[in-house]
Formats: C-alpha cells, structure tokens, sequence
C-alpha cells in the first residue's frame, strides 16, 4: 500500500514539474520604467519632441496615482542614437503606495503599451521594465541575435527580420516583440574620383580629415572654464552642410597649397542603408527584443520564437543574448546541479552511518519534500525559474534533516538489540516532536518570504513559495513514509546482530537470533 502512494506521489510530482514554465528570473518592480521612442527614418528633432510630450502626458493624466515623474530625452534610446530616437524615464511612486497587481510596474507597462499602439500612430512606442538584473540588458522578456549565416547581405537580413516580425505579430505565446535596433535611412555618398583627386595632388587622408571635420567634428584640445576641464571641437556652420550641393563649398589643400574645391573630384548620389552596422560573433546581425504573453514564461515565448525562426528562409541563424542566454545555460545545468547534491548528500550520510545502503533511506524522502515544492509554485503561478532551483536544493537539505532525525535513533536501537520494526517505530515516536518543532520553525521563518511585496518581492516569493511547500510536505507525509523507507532498506540488507543482542528480542521473523559461537565481521558496514 505505501509502495503504491509513494508511486502516486512521484507520478504526480512529475506531472506538476513538468507543467511548470521555464524561466530565469522573476519579473521584478524596480520602481522604475523606460519608454522607447522611434519616429520612421528623417524624422526632426522637433517631431520626436512633440512625441515624447504626448508620452509624458499620458503618464501625468492616465497614471497619476502611480506616476512620480518622466524625464524625457530627445536624440537618444537604448537603440541608437538620431534625430528619430527618443527615451523616457518612468520612476514610479513608492510601492506602499501602488498596492494592488493592477499597480505594479509590469501592469502600469501593459496599459501604456495598448494607448501607445491605438493612439500614437506617427511613432513606434514602447514601455519597458527593466530586468532583475540591469547588467544582462535594459528590458526584461527575451533577447535573441538574428544572423546572417549564410552571406545573404544586409538586403536578405532585413527581409528575413519583418519575416519574423510579422509571424510574431500573430502569435499568441509573445507579445511586444520588437527590432532594438535604427531602421535603414537614407544616406548621401560621396564618390571620390582618386585619379582626378591624384592630378590635383590631393591624398585620400587629407580629403577624408576636411570632410570628416566640416560634416562631423574633430577633437581639438582641452581648456579649463571655471575651474572645470572642458573640450573643445571643431565643425563646419550649419548653413555650409545642410544640403547635399553644400559639399562643393569646401576645398582641400594640395600638396603645392593650391584650394581645391570638392566639385572637382567627387560626385554625391542618395542611398538607403543602415545608421549602424551590428555584429554578433563575427556574423551580421539584428537585435530583436520581447516578451511573453499574458499568463506565459519567457521559457515559452523563447520556444514560440525558436519555431518562428525554423521558418525562415535558408542561411539565417539566431543566438540567444542577456537573460536569454543565461536562461538556456540554466536550464541545461539544472539536472547536472541536482545530480550532484544528491551525491554529495549520499556520500555525507555513508559516512555518517558508515554504511551503503542506510542512505538509499533518507535519498527516497525527497521526493516527497520536491512534490510540495513543485504544487507550492504551481498554484501560484510561479515559473521554473533559478529561485525555485535554489528552493529545491533547500527542500533537499530539510526532507533529509527529518529522515535523519528518525533513521539515526532507528539504527541505534537496532543495536541495541531491538527488532526491525519495534527500532523503527520507537524511534519514530521519540523523534516526531523534534521534526514537528524544527519543521515549524523553518516554514514559520520562510513565510515572509512567501507572502513578500514592494522590492524584490519577485525573488523572495518565488524562493519562499518552494521552500514552505516542501516543508508542508515533507513533514506531514514524512513522517508515515520515512519508517517504512527504513523497513525497506534494511528487508533487502538486513542488519547483522552481535551476540550481544537481548533475548527478549529473539522472536522477530525478520531479524533471527545469530549463534553464541556467531562473531560477525565487520568491514566499515553493518550491512551484507
């Protein structure tokens, strides 16, 4: 009949693990949010300024009870620089004030993202959270490299991109999905005629420095202004490279120290392509960002993603970057990570009992400890993520400590002399209150964790869901399941009495009174 329930329990314990969705880290409200601003290609400072008051409007009239102030920055976001680029920062009110799951920092992104898409239609909009941790990227949700692997060129990567864009668009498992990255713009090329540059005598150097100084900037020197250091550049008038005719209005020096204007030499035509080239690995790429759906783990939204990108056209390649790398390496390394506790706990407790087969005991408890764990997060809503990792490793550790209490006192009365079952059984008694108290004691101390709001709540909840819920069941159920383990070990390696052994005890079916003349060898085990 046990061995029947202890089944049950690891069918069950699997089928709940199993449903769980993969992550890596819980969402966090960190009290602060982004908002990325991008207008289409020639767009005007003044165009992306009018978009970022209409950003910061919404925020001060819609969200005023959650909203404590927007900066805005015109000419700058976390996907380039431009004209078109723009960037907001949300700080958020004090979390004692923004109570309730419809005030939290995830929430207040959500509602600014569906006005964003119906309202503003002269500008991609995008309100973002930033990840748990800050140093793995500027937004959470998954983050993947696409690349061209088979030298398409920059043509096919960007077809390849809206490919993907417009399958994500109608995909139920993602949402907000994204290109971080500037869209192609036009750009005027200069053709420079070397030949004639050649007869002027004119070297590319001298010709590449007066343009890259009148259109860009050129570092000077440093002067001091008011006791601070500041830097000094040089750049051509405004009115000498606004438009494309305006280049014929510079001359470069020869090697006589005759002016030579640029008409002389070189031709402009307009042409698109991208403001930045990105590489990743060494292999052109775009930057694509997004995030779940509603209900969904980052876990599932990679996986939509991966089958959207076995869609694509031959020769484009994706790598997972930020919190979705680290995501993959974690996943992988998990059952690695719970191989060797266990060990590491086996070997403790062969030593300990200085036996190989008494550990086999405390080992079978932890499933029971992992089975309230994996509900715990499950009815919560909670994902697969580094924290309940972290929690089951706990879980290992207090489903052990209650096997030990019971198993140890067993094995000494064994010694003693006592049968199988009655060693098992006083010991289970003796022991039921220490496990009670310490049980307690732990989940009493872990449920703050569990109930957890305002920073870092994410984690904390996460970990203390697993760990109250291992504790629950590993106590309740291991206090009937840990003598019957102990029952089961020592029927398949009996224990060897010494002739020591009371004769009151000579009865017991499973455990036959050794000879007189009888002297057991011992090889460090207790066990045949």
């Amino acid at each position: 009949m046990y061995l029947i329930g202890y089944a049950a329990i690891i069918g069950i314990m699997a089928v709940v693990f199993l449903r769980i969705p993969g992550s890596f880290l819980p969402e966090e409200d960190q009290g602060i949010m982004f908002t990325l601003v991008q207008l289409p290609a020639g767009s005007t400072l003044d165009e992306t300024q009018d978009v970022l008051d209409k950003v910061r409007n919404y925020y001060d009239t819609q969200e005023t009870d959650n909203i404590a102030s927007v900066f805005t920055i015109a000419g700058f976001s976390f996907a380039g620089q431009g004209q078109n680029m723009g960037l907001a920062f949300v700080r958020l009110s004090d979390w004692e004030e923004r109570s309730g799951d419809e005030n939290t920092a995830q929430a207040v992104a959500g509602r600014a993202m569906g006005y964003f898409f119906t309202q503003l239609n002269e500008a991609q909009v995008f309100a973002i959270v930033p990840p748990a941790i800050t140093e793995l990227g500027n937004a959470s949700g998954f983050d993947l490299m696409l690349q061209d692997v088979g030298n398409l060129g920059h043509e096919g990567l960007l077809e390849a991109r809206n490919m993907l864009l417009g399958m994500a668009a109608q995909n139920e498992n993602v949402a907000g999905v994204r290109p971080n990255g500037q869209e192609d713009a036009p750009q005027l090329k200069v053709n420079i005629n070397q030949e004639q540059a050649a007869a002027y005598g004119l070297s590319l150097g001298s010709i590449n420095s007066v343009i890259s100084t009148a259109w860009g900037s050129s570092y000077v020197n440093d002067f001091i202004d008011r006791g601070r250091i500041k830097r000094v550049y040089v750049q051509g008038e405004a009115s000498s490279r606004t438009n494309p005719d305006d280049i014929g209005k510079w001359y470069v020096r020869g090697e006589t120290g005759n002016m030579v204007s640029f008409d002389a030499f070189s031709s402009s035509e307009w042409q698109s392509g991208s403001p930045r080239l990105t590489r990743y690995n060494s292999l052109p790429s775009m930057n694509i960002q997004g995030n779940a759906a509603p209900g969904l783990s980052t876990g599932e939204a990679m996986s939509a993603m991966e089958n959207m990108i076995s869609q694509l056209p031959e020769g484009i390649g994706y790598e997972w970057t930020g919190l979705s790398l680290e995501e993959q390496k974690s996943g992988s390394q998990a059952p690695m990570l719970y191989a060797l506790s266990i060990l590491v706990v086996f070997l403790c407790l062969a030593a300990l009992y200085e036996s190989w087969s008494i550990p086999f005991s405390v080992l079978l408890v932890i499933p029971l400890g992992v089975l309230g764990a994996v509900i715990f997060t499950w009815l919560r809503g909670f994902a697969n993520d580094i924290y309940l990792q972290v929690g089951l490793l706990t879980v290992v550790g207090l489903s052990a400590k209650n096997a030990i209490l019971i198993i140890e006192f067993a094995k000494e009365h064994q010694e003693e002399g006592y049968s199988l079952r009655e060693a098992v059984m006083t010991a289970a008694r003796q022991r039921l209150r220490p496990i009670i108290m310490t049980s307690l004691a732990f989940g009493i101390g872990v449920v703050p964790l569990a109930i957890a709001t305002g920073a870092g709540s994410g984690s904390q909840t996460a970990i203390g869901t697993s760990v109250v819920g291992g504790v629950v069941s590993a106590t309740l159920l291991g206090i009937f399941f840990i003598p019957m383990f102990y029952i089961w070990v020592r029927g398949m390696f009996p224990y060897k009495y010494k002739n020591n052994k009371p004769d009151d005890k000579d009865d017991d079916p499973q455990n036959p009174t050794p000879s007189e003349s009888y002297q057991p060898v011992s090889f460090g085990d207790n066990t045949q």
